[in-house]
């Protein structure tokens, strides 16, 4: 790269104007777009609009739908973190019930919830194993409404239900203010739509403009279904009976909706001007225009709210300052200067993964792998995925969007304590794939997985280096270290003065027998790691360090090694799924387990011998940050960016996964932004020096990391 020295850092003496770096990234498209509809939202709420700016073609985009391509298509979500809802249970099927015995080494036994084989199909699950079906698919996200234009042609009246037959779409999702600003046609008449979602309310602001409503040929419909008892929970609007939507319209003028679907309930309160309502089915209501202009405001809630509702004006200047903030606020890098040709498309993985992250990830709850957009395993969350989805907000020196979600453990401690007593552990052992509620889902990989088990030990520790300066940070997070750190202590098998990570157990490569699988290297070098920081927490708040964390530090077994190589785990590595054995040393900060050159050999095995279309999204940024961790910074920019299937990232920035079931996967935009904190800075926060040929960052705002 010629007149830059490539051992230079990154630039920091002067301000990044960021509105330039994110406006030109803004999201501008002139097509309708079926696997990659946009979303507002807030982190609590999302709405997922089609090239209308609503949610008019959502049969089009649904799962369901009969079309060719339907299997690339993204369905269009309205939901929110605290819409469950658990399907009826007249057998009384108990988690109990799903219980299967497993036998430590010495044939002490222990119990999980394992009924439920995923390879059955869902028929046969359900009526060969009742009860692991039932708590497998529940709870479920609910989805609160679909909010959409009803369009008909102008001249015959007839409806329309398909994109096709609209015309000069163009459509802007501003990043920097959160507006997503849609125009289309229908038979030469025109409409503008503008859509955005409250900051800090559930509120969706509609602002409509059309010559469609004085001739009668488009109307607006907020309409509701309940929800399939299937992996994907999609809508279903087959079975009007079994809820129920209370319409009332008050003298304020304000429509006060109530939904009941089984035990579930929730509100919605409309204000539309420029409209009358009208009922037009048993679950829908019907804004009718009778202007060229209309507003709309819909708030749902799980229960009614005394706040006036804003207008949608109102909500568009929150929308724009709370997004102002945001950018302007943490982290950033700018990846202008560079010469890789690759530069701009990295960038804007970046910056729409920021966006993406913010409003899917940063919630009062773990998010599950498809967001707010869709449901995906029953519309559960994965709590070995949380540190995909949210470890990057306090690295990128936003630690206030990671702690939302993490009161969620403090909730539910007492459901994991409940989980390691049942088997005589000590501590709190966390479940993997669950609800708010923290019920544990029965399968014969779930309930056996251990790599969740230190995530809010270091979750606390980046909130710690985050907000170091701060008082009171081990306080708040004392009990979560001290119940992790217990677990695992207590969980260790000693063997022959050795402690060693033994069955029944399932390694992040769910690709092993949980009864047969001994020291599985990435959960080795966790481990380790979390109880030398469990025990620094101690420290650093003056108290007593356990003799049983003390004494698992010292006794911790070595990495399995053969050929040079670490082994995935002891004994054996099979070449497909995560190639988690490299997250020893990049994911996990260093230990002394780990020799670098035997790992830089491990990941050069790894590079050649992997079965690639296996991998997940968030394997290209564990791979990455394995090489950046080596001081390979050319390798990890080509894992970050190569052209596979599942690293690929959609026009709207979602990293694309399975065709149907995950047709998002956040893990892999939250990665990629933990990957780029440690490509961009070392450990102090501090700009990188030595990057390649071709690569020049700026870099602001980045904290120091574990």
């Amino acid at each position: 790269m010629s007149g830059i020295d490539p051992a230079a850092p990154i630039d920091a003496a002067a301000a990044i104007d960021r509105h330039a770096v994110v406006d030109r990234h803004r999201i501008r498209r002139t097509r309708v777009d079926a696997e990659a509809p946009l979303t507002v939202g807030n982190g609590e709420f999302c709405f997922t609009a089609d090239a209308t700016g609503l949610q008019t073609f959502a049969d089009w985009h649904s799962r369901a739908s009969a079309r060719a391509d339907a299997r690339s298509a993204t369905p269009l979500g309205t939901q929110a973190q605290w819409a469950f809802h658990w399907a009826p249970n007249p057998d009384g099927l108990t988690l109990d019930d799903t219980m299967v015995r497993f036998e430590r080494p010495d044939g002490s036994p222990v119990d999980h919830p394992t009924t439920y084989d995923w390879r059955l199909t869902e028929a046969d699950a359900r009526r060969l194993q009742p009860a692991g079906y039932y708590y497998w698919v529940n709870p479920q996200r609910l989805h609160l409404g679909r909010v959409a234009y009803v369009l008909r042609r102008p001249v015959t009246g007839e409806p329309v239900s398909d994109p096709g037959e609209i015309t000069g779409t163009a459509q802007t999702l501003d990043l920097w203010s959160g507006l997503l600003d849609s125009t289309f046609a229908l038979g030469g008449l025109r409409t503008r739509t503008r859509t955005a979602v409250h900051p800090d309310r559930d509120i969706l602001a509609v602002s409509a403009s059309s010559e469609l409503f004085t001739a009668g040929a488009a109307a607006l419909r907020i309409s509701f279904a309940t929800i399939q008892d299937t992996w994907e929970a999609d809508e279903d609007w087959t079975r009007p009976g079994a809820h129920s939507t209370d319409v009332e319209v008050g003298d304020d003028g304000i429509v006060r909706i109530t939904r009941r679907v089984d035990e579930a309930a929730y509100t919605v309160q409309v204000r539309a001007s420029g409209c009358r309502v009208s009922a037009s089915a048993r679950h829908a209501i019907d804004l009718v225009p009778e202007a060229d202009d209309i507003e709309l405001v819909v708030e749902f809630a799980p229960e009614a709210s005394d706040l006036p509702l804003p207008t949608a004006d109102e909500t568009f200047a929150a929308a724009a300052e709370h997004w102002r903030a945001y950018w302007s606020e943490g982290a950033f890098v700018d990846l202008s200067r560079s010469e890789d040709p690759r530069a701009h498309e990295l960038e804007r993985r970046i910056v729409l993964s920021q966006y993406l992250t913010a409003i899917q990830c940063a919630g009062s709850l773990p998010p599950q792998e498809s967001g707010l957009v869709c449901n995906s395993w029953g519309g559960t969350f994965h709590l070995e995925m949380h540190w995909w989805h949210a470890a990057h907000f306090p690295m990128w020196g936003r630690p206030a969007l990671l702690e939302r979600s993490l009161a969620w453990y403090q909730r539910i401690l007492p459901v994991a304590r409940e989980n390691a007593d049942r088997n005589g552990y000590p501590g709190a052992r966390w479940p993997k794939h669950v609800g708010p509620e923290g019920v544990e889902s029965p399968n014969e990989i779930g309930p056996l997985l251990l790599w969740q088990q230190p995530h809010p030990i270091s979750f606390a520790e980046l909130v710690y280096q985050a907000r170091r300066e701060e008082t009171g940070v081990l306080e708040q997070y004392a009990e979560l270290v001290d119940e992790t750190a217990e677990f695992l202590a207590g969980f260790v098998w000693w063997q022959d003065g050795t402690a060693h990570l033994a069955p029944p157990l399932m390694p992040a490569q769910e690709r092993y027998e949980a009864a047969t699988t001994w020291d599985p290297t990435f959960e080795l070098a966790y481990v380790l790691w979390a109880l030398q920081t469990a025990c620094e927490w101690r420290r650093r708040q003056g108290r007593d360090v356990p003799e049983a964390w003390r004494r698992a530090v010292d006794g911790i077994a070595p990495l399995p090694i053969a050929g040079g190589r670490y082994e995935a785990v002891r004994g054996a590595t099979a070449l497909i799924d995560h190639p988690s054995l490299v997250g020893a040393y990049g994911f996990v900060p260093p230990t002394r387990l780990v020799d670098p050159d035997v790992m830089a050999s491990t990941l050069d095995h790894v590079l050649e011998a992997w079965e690639w279309n296996s991998t997940w999204g968030w394997d290209f940024p564990l791979l990455a940050m394995c090489a950046t961790r080596l001081g390979r910074f050319d390798t990890a920019f080509d894992l970050l960016l190569t052209d596979l299937p599942r690293n690929r990232s959609l026009s709207n920035g979602h990293n694309f996964q399975v065709p149907n079931r995950l047709p998002l996967y956040l893990p892999g935009n939250g990665g990629l932004l933990a990957a780029v904190a440690m490509l961009a800075t070392d450990d102090d926060g501090e700009p990188r020096r030595g990057l390649p040929d071709g690569w020049r960052i700026r870099a602001e705002g980045f904290v120091p990391r574990p």
